[in-house]
């Protein structure tokens, strides 16, 4: 048991595993902003050009049984929709401003160095001795 125990601590302590859970709770809060920009700010704006305050509500009736009657709610889809576009864009925008930077750090390219006028007759003259 003591050597399992060790095990999974050596498993949980890696750097990738920890960097992978504050990345989701990072994601997790980064959702919740996003969510609220989108019901928030974004939706109210949009209704207000469409004429309607919530797209929640929007459904499509499919069978009429009722109280048990079948309905396509389009509208919560079309809200999952415009937060999933927004996410992927905000993630998109980061993700282009992390490759900026990293563009920026990295040194450009070494070129090989120029060899001087001397150093080519210092070669020269090590050949000719070496074939004498």
């Amino acid at each position: 048991m003591k050597k399992f125990a060790k095990e999974f601590k050596e498993f949980a302590m890696r750097g990738n595993v920890v960097d992978l859970a504050i990345g989701v709770i990072i994601g997790g809060a980064f959702g919740s902003i996003v969510t609220s920009l989108v019901n928030d700010i974004l939706m109210p704006i949009i209704a207000a050009i469409s004429g309607s305050p919530d797209f929640t509500h929007l459904k499509l009736l499919l069978v009429d049984k009722g109280e048990n009657s079948v309905y396509l709610n389009y509208g919560n889809f079309i809200q999952v929709l415009m937060n999933f576009l927004i996410i992927a864009f905000c993630v998109f925008l980061i993700v282009k401003g992390l490759n900026s930077l990293k563009k920026k750090e990295e040194p450009a390219p070494v070129s090989a160095p120029v060899e001087s006028d001397e150093t080519k007759a210092l070669k020269e003259i090590i050949e000719i001795l070496k074939n004498k």
